[in-house]
């Protein structure tokens, strides 16, 4: 069986082994976030010919299982890797709809561009989330605030040990159902200030989507559980401790006066999906939104004061979670026992209802997977 997107064509094996709709039953009850995976894959290679000339080839979905690399992977040994997370939502009439996929194909080029990996044309990208979602749809959840999440990556294949960009990469997509990522009943979350550590620097990869980014955050977010925090805020130390974002998400301020302001995007900070739908999203809600510098100390006073009413985190994973308090050694801002806010849950409402086909999609956001 194949399937064709543009030059590309898609072959399908099916797995020999899939899970009973039984043991599928059981995982769906209570999926978590990342722990349990669909029965298949999509995958589409890339090689540089003797020409000098790249072509993506091998485009398939294959049964889920290890990935066979050679020892000397550029990935393993220069880190030339980069992924994307969208989610897959299950809409009333049984249907399978995902979420600005065109943009997530652009961002995955962005951070291609950045860590010298192929560009991968955008339709092979949505097509292997097409192919692989239809044929497993069945994973998709259908609860409350579920999804299946999709994680379409690339990698660098080629066996060598020079430091150059690599002329053998893989794309590939993997699906985990998921449930709410931080578990039980939306409430705000604590947030630690990372003091000592810096996520990203300029003319680094904060802009990009790669590995690299997150295990450089890992030290960082231990910390901050270790401090009865989910999170952790990083900052710009030689900018006045401008907010940059959390460990994955962004961060919005609704200021009394019912506006909103996001740090701008500075080249160190990861330009959300999410983010950029909310600040859509606001403004036709009627509420001023800005892109600006905020610092710690604004944030402080702002809180102090009552001229910040609320603070929310946004992305792909938890879509738009409510801040209560920021805190690290020395201090406490906002409070644990804080509410959600009525303009963050009002944003949240909006947003979820066009993701999952309760509100009509103006924007031509959806796209239909199965």
């Amino acid at each position: 069986m194949t399937e064709t997107a543009q030059d590309v064509t898609f072959t399908i094996q099916r797995s020999e082994t899939p899970k009973t709709a039984e043991e599928r039953a059981a995982i769906l009850e209570n999926p978590g976030f990342g722990n349990y995976f669909t029965d298949h894959t999509a995958v589409v290679d890339y090689t540089v010919g003797e020409d000098g000339k790249g072509t993506w080839h091998d485009a398939r979905v294959e049964p889920y299982g290890p990935i066979s690399l050679d020892p000397a992977a550029g990935v393993l040994h220069y880190g030339q890797e980069i992924f994307e997370g969208l989610k897959a939502y299950r809409h009333a009439d049984g249907s399978v709809w995902t979420f600005r996929p065109d943009a997530n194909a652009r961002r995955l080029n962005k951070s291609a561009a950045r860590l010298a990996l192929p560009q991968l044309p955008e339709e092979i990208f949505v097509e292997a989330i097409k192919r692989l979602v239809s044929e497993d749809a069945q994973w998709v959840p259908s609860g409350d605030g579920e999804a299946l999440y999709l994680r379409p990556f690339m990698i660098a294949t080629e066996a060598f040990l020079g430091v150059r960009p690599a002329q053998e990469v893989s794309f590939r997509v993997i699906a985990s159902p998921a449930g709410n990522y931080f578990g039980g009943e939306l409430k705000p979350v604590s947030i630690w200030i990372s003091r000592q550590y810096a996520r990203a620097g300029r003319g680094g990869t904060g802009a990009a989507k790669c590995g690299g980014n997150y295990a450089a955050s890992l030290i960082a977010q231990m910390e901050a559980e270790a401090n009865g925090c989910k999170q952790v805020l990083f900052l710009d130390p030689f900018n006045d401790n401008a907010v940059e974002e959390l460990g994955g998400m962004n961060v919005f301020f609704v200021f009394k006066d019912g506006s909103l302001a996001t740090p701008a995007l500075s080249g160190t900070i990861l330009e959300g999906v999410t983010r950029s739908s909310i600040i859509t999203v606001a403004r036709e809600m009627g509420r001023e939104v800005t892109e600006r510098k905020i610092t710690l100390d604004e944030w402080r006073d702002g809180v102090a004061s009552g001229e910040i009413a609320e603070v929310f985190a946004c992305g792909t994973a938890a879509v738009i979670t409510p801040i209560g308090l920021l805190k690290d050694e020395t201090e406490h801002i906002g409070s644990e026992d804080a509410k959600a806010g009525e303009v963050t849950m009002a944003i949240r409402e909006r947003l979820l209802g066009i993701q999952t086909g309760a509100v009509e999609d103006t924007h031509g956001w959806l796209t239909r997977l199965a």
